[in-house]
């Protein structure tokens, strides 16, 4: 079982606490609103900076049972993509990982392998995990972590996953899990950030990539953006929309050293 390691952290490690900072960052969205995703595109630093735009995001769409979750790899240990086969115990209850999902996307793929060792105190899928609780209370879940790896790498690891999506019996939502440009000023981070969203929403994973690398955009998620864009894509997507962007001076009052939050839905 993985336990949390940035409850009382990132966000409130008491149930109860836990629950009612949801309920306050997240909006009512009637039924009827809601969109049915492909994908989303959401922050994962502490809820005080980036969990209204992570609350805005999640609410905006249907959260089904299973859920795919890529995030950065901000420590380097395990496997350049590691899929985690291990349930996992949240302050709001067990998270069962989607045993079917996962065998079929490790035995189908040469890319991503099975390794729990890049789980152990990675923070950036955790801190999606309460906000799909709170609508979904059937919640599984395959979690993978993505170091730093090519293009290339990128679009055959989407390609299993699409694979592997579609003969799943039930829907499913893939989650990058990204901050945009980190430690410049507000307006230089909004600048870069603003290359990368476009780009986003083209849906053009290899203009993401590339734009990131040639802009050096401080954009840690980007890697496990680019294979959920390049995977949405090979599922159907045609059109990629902004729910919000802000930064962490919005919280902190300094705008000389930001940290960009966007969220994005695909569908």
């Amino acid at each position: 079982m993985r336990l949390p390691v940035v409850a009382d952290r990132f966000y409130p490690g008491n149930p109860a606490q836990l629950r009612s900072t949801l309920h306050e960052l997240i909006p009512d969205v009637s039924e009827e609103e809601k969109l049915e995703a492909l994908a989303v595109i959401s922050p994962h630093a502490g809820y005080v900076y980036s969990g209204g735009v992570a609350g805005e995001t999640m609410a905006s769409v249907h959260v089904p049972e299973t859920v795919v979750i890529l995030g950065p790899n901000h420590h380097g240990r395990g496997a350049a993509l590691a899929l985690g086969m291990q349930d996992w115990q949240m302050p709001m209850g067990k998270v069962a990982v989607d045993q079917g999902l996962a065998r079929s996307i490790a035995n189908r793929s040469l890319v991503i392998t099975e390794d729990e060792t890049a789980h152990d105190f990675e923070h950036s899928l955790e801190v999606q995990v309460p906000f799909l609780q709170y609508f979904q209370d059937s919640l599984q879940i395959v979690p993978i972590v993505v170091s730093h790896v090519s293009y290339e790498v990128c679009r055959e690891a989407a390609r299993d996953l699409a694979g592997a999506i579609r003969e799943h019996e039930r829907p499913v939502l893939l989650v990058a899990s990204t901050d945009m440009t980190h430690y410049e000023s507000r307006q230089e981070a909004g600048r870069k950030d603003r290359l990368a969203l476009e780009r986003i929403t083209a849906l053009d994973p290899r203009g993401l990539y590339d734009t990131v690398v040639d802009h050096r955009i401080s954009m840690c998620g980007f890697v496990p953006t680019t294979i959920v864009l390049l995977a949405a894509v090979e599922l159907g997507a045609s059109r990629a929309k902004l729910v919000r962007y802000t930064d962490s001076g919005e919280a902190s009052g300094d705008i000389s050293q930001v940290v960009g939050y966007a969220g994005m839905i695909i569908s």
